[in-house]
């Protein structure tokens, strides 16, 4: 990639660009002709492939063919990432065919330029194995690239999938174990579903409550 980004930019990317479709949604048509379109079991397999290569997880069986097995543990595709895309606040779900079906035919570009001959039985991207997809969706995210904002929200939302299990109810996501969540040593909530937090993080206390404050931490 022509610029090194940590995670936090890669949210902030990602997120700016989910945005922007919530606005305007892309003309996404554009990479996937409608004829490329990819059938539904064929949309999730490679979605969750992409996932899988933004942050990798163990196979949920010797079959699985969209998760390659490159991590132990599980990885997006367990957190939820194509739950994620398809939540209706996102937004995503109309263009998700399309989206999947670009990663296809950029999959089958790369293919033939490296002179791979894909699985004909699975969609080209997940043919590829992960050392593959990885070099491929490095390339994909590439500023360079005249589509990488929107790779980019595509790997931005399977990080806040897994780091935020934004689709789910925080909660009920800790309580039964998002692995995200779990990985990242989120804390549990009280039996009332609230976060308190007993010590104070600057190790006194800054300002007093208000005194009409409630029993919940929100102003009368």
């Amino acid at each position: 990639m022509g610029l090194e980004l940590d995670r936090r930019q890669l949210l902030r990317l990602g997120l700016a660009a989910a945005a922007a479709w919530q606005l305007e949604p892309w003309a996404v048509g554009a990479l996937a002709a409608p004829t490329d379109l990819p059938g539904p079991a064929a949309v999730t397999a490679t979605l969750e492939a992409f996932a899988d290569t933004v942050i990798p997880g163990a196979k949920r069986s010797k079959a699985d063919r969209a998760i390659a097995g490159a991590a132990r543990g599980p990885g997006a595709v367990q957190a939820g990432a194509v739950d994620l895309l398809s939540f209706p606040a996102v937004g995503l779900g109309p263009g998700l065919p399309a989206l999947a079906g670009a990663l296809n035919a950029k999959a089958t570009a790369y293919c033939a330029k490296n002179g791979i001959v894909p699985d004909p039985t699975v969609p080209p991207f997940v043919a590829l194995d992960f050392a593959h997809r990885t070099r491929l969706a490095v390339e994909l995210c590439d500023f360079a690239q005249p589509d990488y904002l929107v790779f980019y929200a595509l790997a931005a939302l399977a990080f806040i999938a897994f780091h935020t299990a934004g689709h789910l109810h925080t909660p009920d996501a800790v309580r039964h174990g998002h692995p995200g969540l779990k990985a990242i040593g989120f804390p549990h909530p009280d039996p009332d579903g609230l976060w308190r937090f007993p010590h104070y993080s600057y190790k006194r206390r800054v300002a007093a409550p208000h005194p009409r404050t409630t029993r919940t931490g929100n102003p009368a």
